[in-house]
């Protein structure tokens, strides 16, 4: 099948499973054998509509001051934070029936969320987000490969760039950097290759190896959710990067939640929760320089208003 022709497919409008409907136990299955596994249809395209909306809304601008936006943290990904905030539909996806089923199932009865976040990725033909397992948990006193499943949906068609993941590669080692040398060999039918129309949604357990396609000929949107046990005692460098923090919620969509949502969305646990937490910035002269140019930019604007203000009464 053409990617057009999966393209016009798949764009239809998205039919919600029921809890229970036993179209999931070939889902949970596939997860476990393979370690990703492309879910039914999700949303309404109305939804789908109000959350590419609301998302390209924070990319507009880079975020800074009071104006909110992206953060830029590499080359190639603008990266939109705590995506929850944005619209209804995002917080439906993260509590969709279907999801907790197969995350119930595979994860345990503890697994929460614990990130919610978005990437816009720039075409380039260069390499920069190479195979690996995402690291998380603290390998130093880790006897066991924790478990950790993310939820993947695209908001624009994806072409080219698309997400890889080597099936039955997960559950294997501690996750790490794989060199490209490593997988040269691989069987191209091991690898799965994510191309897929806006709304294309797909569970994957991280501790298997992928990365993100290349090279990407036209830009790439897409949200990944973050799923597991907040109790892992997590590694020093997202400590220090309080990554895996509380949820910021938005109050507008939060009505109706089960306690089972409510203990999904992590509400009343302070596991990782830092009292006062300040971010350390990585580009301390060039932040100075700006907060100086901007200080005198306010002032100028101030004095500007004041004259402007004693003109007009010498003139009356």
């Amino acid at each position: 099948m053409s990617v057009n022709s999966r393209l016009e497919e798949m764009t239809g409008d998205r039919q919600v499973a029921a809890l229970g409907d036993p179209t999931a136990d070939p889902l949970v299955e596939r997860l476990k054998e393979d370690g990703i596994v492309v879910l039914p249809n999700l949303l309404s395209r109305q939804q789908l509509a109000g959350m590419k909306r609301a998302f390209e809304a924070k990319l507009f601008r880079l975020r800074w001051n009071n104006l909110d936006g992206y953060e830029k943290t590499e080359p190639f990904r603008h990266m939109v934070e705590d995506v929850l905030l944005l619209d209804q539909a995002f917080m439906d996806l993260a509590l969709h029936p279907t999801v907790k089923e197969i995350l119930g199932r595979y994860l345990g009865d503890a697994f929460a969320l614990t990130e919610a976040k978005g990437w816009k990725s720039l075409p380039t033909r260069r390499d920069f987000h190479g195979w690996h397992a995402d690291a998380w948990y603290d390998q130093n006193v880790a006897k066991e490969i924790h478990g950790e499943v993310k939820l993947a949906m695209y908001l624009t068609d994806v072409r080219s760039g698309a997400f890889n993941y080597i099936k039955g590669s997960h559950g294997k080692q501690h996750p790490r950097r794989v060199p490209n040398a490593e997988v040269a060999d691989m069987p191209q039918s091991q690898i799965v290759e994510m191309i897929g129309p806006a709304g294309t949604a797909f569970l994957f357990d991280t501790s298997g190896i992928h990365r993100q396609g290349v090279p990407i000929l036209e830009e790439r949107q897409a949200i990944f959710y973050n799923y597991h046990d907040p109790r892992v005692p997590i590694q020093d460098e997202d400590i220090k990067y309080y990554r895996y923090r509380p949820l910021l919620l938005n109050a507008a969509f939060l009505g109706n939640l089960s306690k089972e949502d409510q203990r999904i969305l992590g509400f009343g646990d302070k596991t990782n929760f830092v009292s006062a937490f300040l971010r350390q910035t990585k580009y301390p002269v060039l932040q100075s320089l700006f907060q100086s140019w901007f200080d005198a930019r306010v002032m100028m604007s101030m004095l500007s208003e004041l004259i402007g203000a004693r003109l007009k009464r010498g003139i009356r």
